[in-house]
C-alpha cells in the first residue's frame, strides 16, 4: 500500500490557537478499524468526539494512542487493527502532524507493513519522513489516556497495573520505553534457549546480564515515578474533586532487590526452574502496583467503580502536573468515554484541570451535553457513516463535513 507518513524535514513555525503547548492537529488514517481513510485537521483546542456507540469515536483515540509506543490504548494485536474489508496485501497506517509551542510543527508516521518487498509486515515509525524509533516518538508526543477498560483496573491481574504504571513513567521518562522493549525480547529469548537445553549457557548469561540491567533501570525509574507522583497527590490533597492516592510496589523492586547484580544471581539460580514451569519468576515484569485511598485509608480494590475511577483520574491528573512542573509540557490526554459517570462537580474540574496543563485532550461520550461546559473551548465533531461533521457542542444538527 501507499504510505501515508507525510514529508517535511524540517519543523515548522507553531502557534497554539486553542493555548495548548501540545497538540495534534491533524490525524489521517488508512485502512484502519472502521476507516477506509480518513482526515481530521483541528486546532490545539481540546477535542470532543460525540454520537451514538458503535460509530468509530474511539479508533480515532486509539489511532492517536498508536503514535506512542506500545499496542495503543486497547492494546490489540497489531494486524488485528486492519480494517475488517481491506484486502489482504493492505496494511494499516496513520499519519499525524504534532504541534509543539516550543518546537514547531513535526510529522509522525507508524504502521503495521513489510520493510522490503515480501518480507512479513512489522511496526515502523518515521518522523519527518525519515525512520525513527520509539523513544524519539515518546518524547516527542508523551500521551497518557484513560478508558472504560480500565475502570477494573485494580480488580484484574497484575499485569494491567504494570501496564498502567509503565505508561505513567513512559510520559516521564522516554527511555523507558526502549528499556522495556529490551527486556522482553531478552526474556522471551532467554525461555526459548532454556526449553532448548544448556547447550547454550553462554548466551544464557549474555540475556540475563541485559535482563537485569535493563530490569534494574525499569524497576528504579518506576520506583522514582511513585515517589514523584506520591509527593503531586499529597500536595493536592486538600484541593480539587478528585481523592487522593497513595502508590506503591509490591513485589522485589519493594524490597531492594531491584540492583542489577542481585538480579542477575536471582535468574542463573532459577534457570531450571523456568525452564520447567515455562515462565520467568522472577524480574521487573512480576512487580504489582497498589494504590491506597488515603482519605479512607483503603485499598483501591475495596473501593466503588466509582471512587476507583476518580482515583485513577487522580494518578492520571497528577502525572500530567509532575511532567509539567519537570519539562514544562504536560502529556496530551485521551479520555475514552470520560465524563459519563462522573458527576457534575468532578466533570467541570476535570475539564478546569484540562485547560489548565494548557496541552490538548481528545475525548468521546455519547451525549454532547456532557461537555457543555467546554463548548466555547473546545471543538467537537461527531462521525457520520466514517465522516468527520463538525458540530456546536450542544446536541444540535451537525455542521460542516471535514473528510473521511
Amino acid at each position: 500500500m501507499t504510505s501515508t507518513f507525510a514529508p517535511g524535514r524540517e519543523a515548522a513555525s507553531f502557534a497554539a490557537p486553542g493555548g495548548c503547548a501540545l497538540a495534534v492537529t491533524r490525524v489521517a488514517l488508512t485502512d484502519f478499524r472502521s476507516y477506509v481513510w480518513g482526515e481530521l485537521c483541528v486546532d490545539a483546542s481540546p477535542v470532543v468526539l460525540w454520537g451514538a456507540n458503535g460509530i468509530g469515536k474511539t479508533n480515532v483515540l486509539e489511532a492517536v494512542s498508536l503514535l506512542s509506543p506500545g499496542r495503543g490504548l486497547r492494546g490489540a494485536k497489531l494486524a488485528s487493527l486492519r480494517r475488517n474489508h481491506a484486502a489482504m496485501e493492505a496494511n494499516w497506517a496513520l499519519s499525524a502532524t504534532v504541534a509543539r509551542e516550543s518546537s514547531g510543527e513535526w510529522r509522525i508516521g507508524t504502521g503495521y507493513m513489510p520493510s522490503s518487498p515480501g518480507a512479513q509486515p512489522r511496526r515502523v515509525f518515521h518522523l519527518n519522513d525519515a525512520p525513527a524509533d520509539s523513544a524519539e516518538i515518546a518524547e516527542l508526543l508523551p500521551l497518557l489516556w484513560l478508558t472504560p477498560a480500565m475502570d477494573r483496573l485494580f480488580l484484574e491481574g497484575a499485569q494491567l497495573r504494570r501496564r498502567f504504571l509503565d505508561r505513567l513513567v513512559f510520559a516521564l521518562v522516554p527511555s523507558h520505553a526502549r528499556r522495556s522493549a529490551r527486556y522482553e525480547r531478552a526474556t522471551a529469548e532467554r525461555l526459548r534457549l532454556l526449553r532448548e537445553g544448556p547447550r547454550r549457557g553462554a548466551w544464557i548469561e549474555a540475556l540475563e546480564k541485559t535482563m537485569s540491567e535493563e530490569g534494574a533501570a525499569i524497576n528504579a525509574a518506576r520506583l522514582e515515578m511513585i515517589d514523584s507522583l506520591n509527593s503531586e497527590l499529597n500536595a493536592r490533597r486538600q484541593q480539587g474533586a478528585f481523592p487522593c492516592a497513595h502508590l506503591s510496589l509490591a513485589g522485589e523492586a519493594a524490597d531492594g532487590a531491584a540492583e542489577a547484580a542481585v538480579l542477575a544471581e536471582a535468574f542463573a539460580a532459577w534457570r531450571e526452574r523456568d525452564r520447567e514451569a515455562g515462565r520467568t519468576h522472577r524480574g521487573a515484569h512480576t512487580i504489582d502496583l497498589e494504590v491506597t485511598h488515603v482519605a479512607k485509608r483503603s485499598d483501591a480494590r475495596e473501593c466503588s467503580t466509582g471512587e476507583q475511577k476518580a482515583l485513577l483520574i487522580s494518578i492520571v491528573l497528577a502525572n500530567a502536573w509532575v511532567k509539567k512542573k519537570r519539562h514544562g509540557l504536560a502529556p496530551m490526554l485521551l479520555l475514552d468515554e470520560i465524563a459519563a459517570h462522573l458527576d457534575g462537580v468532578r466533570r467541570a474540574a476535570l475539564f478546569e484541570e484540562i485547560l489548565a496543563l494548557h496541552s490538548q485532550a481528545w475525548l468521546t461520550g455519547t451525549d454532547a451535553q456532557l461537555f457543555a461546559a467546554l463548548k466555547s473551548r473546545a471543538a467537537f465533531f461527531t462521525i457520520e457513516h466514517g465522516r468527520f461533521v463538525a458540530s456546536e457542542g450542544d446536541g444540535a444538527a451537525p455542521g460542516i463535513a471535514v473528510s473521511g
